[in-house]
């Protein structure tokens, strides 16, 4: 049997077994025995968010729109983008297109980007410092998401959803994948987040069953 922590023997101690409990005794005996705390992604310093490059890739084409300069066009080809431009494709999304994955662009060019928000937003394609796709430097950025980076971030009911491969991939690859980007979740702790940080995690394709993994398993 597993050994109980001091809260959870206080939790019992307050609990009488056989006992039945009224809905009000309950909702009262609840708050008395809970003390964990999770993450509150309400909160500013509480957000979980970044940017991970998976050792194996994604398996996905990912599309990328490289914003930029003429300066930059040709590097940003180069580096893999699948479309390069900067005025035509404003007015292109202005009008409703978002035939892309992941929108990148340099600082200079958030002015004109701002206005999409209203398309890009819902979509998730804003582009963001936080995860590297407003930055000086788009080639860069262009090869690292053709390679395999993604980003993500916690949910308002403080869950993380990402895709970490295919099925397809070989069983060390996949697992190669879960652990890099569960160790970069590690990393990210916020400093004010006390006790239980990662409760549960679980593993499943797209039509699977989610497969539950033992959070202490973590290389």
């Amino acid at each position: 049997m597993a050994k109980l922590t001091k809260n959870q023997k206080l939790a019992a101690e307050k609990i009488e077994a056989g006992k039945l409990y009224t809905v009000a005794e309950a909702a009262a005996l609840v708050k008395e025995i809970t003390t964990t705390k999770f993450v509150d992604p309400r909160k500013a310093n509480q957000m979980v968010r970044g940017v991970v490059s998976l050792p194996n890739g994604t398996g996905k084409v990912t599309r990328v729109l490289a914003l930029v300069g003429t300066d930059q066009e040709a590097a940003a080809k180069e580096a893999g983008a699948d479309f390069v431009g900067l005025d035509e494709y404003v007015e292109k999304i202005k009008s409703g297109w978002t035939d892309f994955d992941v929108m990148i662009t340099q600082p200079q060019y958030m002015g004109k980007i701002g206005a999409l928000g209203r398309v890009l937003g819902p979509r998730g394609l804003m582009p963001n410092p936080k995860s590297g796709t407003v930055t000086p430097d788009v080639a860069k950025a262009v090869k690292e998401v053709k390679q395999g980076k993604i980003d993500f971030k916690v949910d308002k009911f403080g869950i993380v959803h990402t895709s970490i491969g295919k099925v397809s991939f070989t069983p060390d690859a996949i697992a190669q994948n879960a652990n890099e980007f569960i160790q970069t979740l590690i990393k990210l702790k916020p400093a004010v987040s006390k006790g239980t940080y990662i409760k549960s995690i679980y593993l499943s394709s797209t039509m699977s069953q989610g497969i539950k993994i033992d959070p202490k398993s973590i290389e």
